[in-house]
């Protein structure tokens, strides 16, 4: 049965499992034990999913529209881990996801699953919950080869939409979360020098752009 807080599931998502609390188990989801642990991704689904061109969340073949949720500091770097979905259980994923819709959740430990043999995304993710999430819609990517793994630049956007808490992101809230994060790319990018310092710093600028417009100041009448 479906967990009665979760919104009505669009049609693709109604076709998944039922986990025990009432939450549908996302394709990608790995099954540990014969159960499904929401924390391990199913490491032959991932190339699946870029080589049949596959939904991340619903496993159904995708159209032309290519949806990423992703953190503040991805729409910097335009890199991630996952594969992309259908916008509508995209959507549905971040207002209901308990750990994308909340900001006070944190990320689980996952050493026990490492020991178990498990994976860490390809890359090198900041582990935090950034508060907000960004939308990103496109119709294209690519594959890039990471030390540990593959991640995907996400191509141009066609549309980008930003997120907290199930609703619609202030410009504030965006820029907090985004100032919070960028000491860590700043660190990792002096690492390797001016010129990585100096493209950081472009991307940032083009990440600006694309966030949620300002609040309009009432205008005084007289």
């Amino acid at each position: 049965m479906i967990n009665p807080d979760l919104e009505p599931l669009p049609a693709r998502l109604r076709k998944r499992p039922i986990d025990s609390r009432g939450f549908p188990v996302p394709w990608f989801v790995a099954w540990v034990g014969g159960r499904p642990d929401f924390r391990v991704m199913d490491r032959r689904k991932f190339h699946q999913a870029i080589k049949e061109r596959l939904c991340w969340c619903c496993g159904e073949p995708l159209g032309r529209w290519l949806a990423f949720p992703i953190g503040p500091m991805c729409t910097i770097t335009r890199t991630i881990s996952e594969p992309p979905s259908h916008r509508e259980c995209a959507e549905w994923s971040i207002r209901n996801c308990p750990f994308l819709s909340n900001p006070q959740m944190v990320r689980a430990d996952h050493t026990d699953l490492i020991a178990a043999g498990g994976h860490e995304p390809a890359g090198h993710g900041i582990m935090r919950n950034a508060g907000v999430t960004c939308l990103w819609i496109t119709r294209e990517y690519e594959t890039l080869n990471a030390r540990n793994g593959t991640l995907l630049t996400v191509g141009r956007p066609d549309e980008v939409t930003w997120w907290r808490e199930g609703r619609a992101a202030t410009r504030e809230e965006v820029e907090a979360s985004i100032e919070s994060g960028l000491p860590i790319l700043f660190a990792a990018a002096r690492q390797d020098g001016r010129f990585a310092i100096e493209l950081l710093e472009r991307q940032v600028a083009a990440a600006r752009a694309l966030l949620p417009a300002p609040p309009v100041e009432a205008v005084a009448t007289s």
